[in-house]
C-alpha cells in the first residue's frame, strides 16, 4: 500500500508540471549546462506575457529550485491566472516559491532581486518598475502585493512639480509579511520584521530595530521583541518546501 501512494503522490506531482512552458522557458533563458537541469519549474496555467528580460541565479543549481505556482500553500485550487512579464532583470540566490496565480511583472531596466527561501503567497502582485529586494526567508503571505512605483505621474497642482515616479523597496532577512499586505515605494524592512495584516507599508522602519511586529494603515510600530520561531521552523520549511 506504502508503494502504491508514493507512486501515486510522484505521479501528481509530475501531472501538476506544466512541462511544456517549463522546458520552453529554461532552455530560452539560460545556457545549456544551467537549462538542462530545469531549474525553474512552472506549475499549472501560466501566461508568459514577455520574457525578454534577464534572469540569473547565485546558487548551486538544482532541479525545481524557483517554483512558479508551486503548491506550498494551504489552498490547492487554482483560478489560471498565473501571468509573468520580465523585460528588467530577475536575480535569484537560492530557492524561491511562488503561489498559485501569481502576478510578476518586472519592466524595463527594472532589477527585482530575491533571497534564499523568499516566497509570494498565492494571487501575490510584484509590480517592478525600478528595484525591489527580498531577503533571505522574507516570505509574504497570500493576496499581498509589493510596487516600487506609482504607476501613473502625480504632480503638485500648485507647483506643477513632478512627484517621484519610483522608489526601491527592500525587505531584510527573516521578514514574516502576513496576507493582504501592501508593500508600496520607500518601504525598507529590518531583518526580523512581521508585519500583520492588512497593513500598508510606505516608509522605513529599521530604526525600530529588529524582532518588531508593525501594522496598520499606514503601518506601525505594535510590539517589540517578537518573532517568527524561524530557528524552530527553518529545518521543516526547507525539508517541505524544496524540490
Amino acid at each position: 500500500m506504502g508503494i502504491l501512494i508514493d507512486s501515486y503522490k510522484k505521479m501528481q506531482f509530475y501531472y501538476s508540471i506544466n512541462w511544456s512552458k517549463t522546458i520552453y522557458f529554461n532552455f530560452k533563458k539560460f545556457p545549456f549546462s544551467i537549462a538542462q537541469k530545469l531549474p525553474v519549474y512552472f506549475y499549472g496555467s501560466v501566461k508568459l506575457k514577455n520574457i525578454s528580460g534577464k534572469i540569473s541565479i547565485n546558487a548551486p543549481i538544482k532541479s525545481g529550485m524557483i517554483g512558479f505556482g508551486q503548491s506550498y500553500e494551504i489552498i490547492t485550487r487554482s483560478k489560471r491566472t498565473a501571468e509573468f512579464f520580465l523585460e528588467g532583470e530577475m536575480i535569484l540566490n537560492g530557492n524561491v516559491q511562488f503561489g498559485k496565480d501569481y502576478f510578476v511583472h518586472v519592466g524595463q531596466n527594472a532589477i527585482l532581486k530575491m533571497g534564499n527561501m523568499s516566497s509570494l503567497g498565492h494571487s501575490g502582485k510584484i509590480i517592478c518598475f525600478y528595484n525591489i529586494t527580498f531577503g533571505d526567508f522574507a516570505r509574504i503571505g497570500y493576496e499581498s502585493q509589493l510596487c516600487d512605483t506609482t504607476v501613473h505621474q502625480m504632480i503638485d497642482t500648485n507647483t506643477g512639480e513632478k512627484y517621484p515616479l519610483t522608489a526601491p523597496v527592500k525587505l531584510g532577512n527573516y521578514n514574516y509579511i502576513s496576507n493582504r499586505v501592501t508593500i508600496l515605494p520607500k518601504t525598507v524592512t529590518p531583518d526580523f520584521c512581521t508585519i500583520a495584516s492588512n497593513s500598508v507599508c510606505a516608509k522605513d522602519y529599521t530604526s525600530l530595530g529588529s524582532n518588531i511586529l508593525i501594522g496598520g494603515m499606514p503601518a506601525h510600530l505594535l510590539k517589540t521583541n517578537i518573532s517568527r520561531d524561524w530557528e524552530g521552523e527553518r529545518q521543516l520549511m526547507e525539508k517541505w518546501l524544496k524540490i
